[in-house]
């Protein structure tokens, strides 16, 4: 068994920082809802569209170690540690945003990784080299491919969906909202505790 998991609004959760830099930045109004989805769709709605660009370029370089993991994501990972269970970071991230000053997307990934303990023998324990930021989506695909993984968990089912998802990975879409509840062939969870038992129990 290799488990590969998705990093961005999969074990990351943006939603208050989202919400937190947008108020900060005067680009919304205190009482839209806390979610990176709200922000981004009040201000597509509004024609700020290179604001939201530029918002996810600071949040995810500048602002990331802000960033919450979701709730049971660092017990998930520790449990399989912990167990033996293979599992990997397989995630499509470029390593600059398209607009607004140039941060290291890569680095400040890995910079959160660290400091929620992944990489920390007393704590997680995972290996720094079961952690890949691929470039392209393409990439991301082919990795896992490579990997064997033989369960994949991600946020999007046009990514679970693809035509080129390599054959015989049992796909898990993570969906804490609730967003995709029909419409789609694969296993379906909006926890990670519901993750854990789908996998592992």
């Amino acid at each position: 068994m290799l488990i590969g998991v998705d990093f961005d609004n999969t074990i990351v959760c943006y939603d208050g920082l989202f919400h937190r830099v947008a108020v900060e930045q005067r680009l919304i109004p205190p009482e839209i809802p806390a979610s990176k989805g709200q922000v981004r769709d009040y201000l597509r709605q509004c024609g700020k569209e290179d604001a939201w660009t530029q918002m996810q370029g600071y949040v995810y370089g500048d602002r990331m170690k802000e960033a919450d993991p979701f709730p049971g994501v660092l017990e998930f990972f520790t449990r399989c540690v912990r167990d033996g269970v293979n599992v990997c970071i397989v995630s499509h991230k470029t390593r600059y945003p398209y607009l607004g000053p140039k941060y290291d997307l890569h680095e400040a990934a890995q910079g959160w990784l660290k400091s929620q303990g992944f990489y920390d023998p007393d704590r997680i324990n995972l290996s720094p080299d079961q952690v890949y930021f691929e470039l392209t989506k393409q990439e991301k695909l082919e990795r896992i491919a490579k990997k064997q993984c033989t369960h994949f968990i991600d946020d999007l089912p046009e990514f679970l969906g693809e035509s080129g998802f390599p054959a015989g990975v049992e796909r898990i879409l993570f969906d804490p909202q609730n967003h995709h509840l029909t419409g789609h062939p694969f296993r379906y969870a909006s926890s990670w505790s519901e993750i854990e038992a789908l996998i592992l129990c």
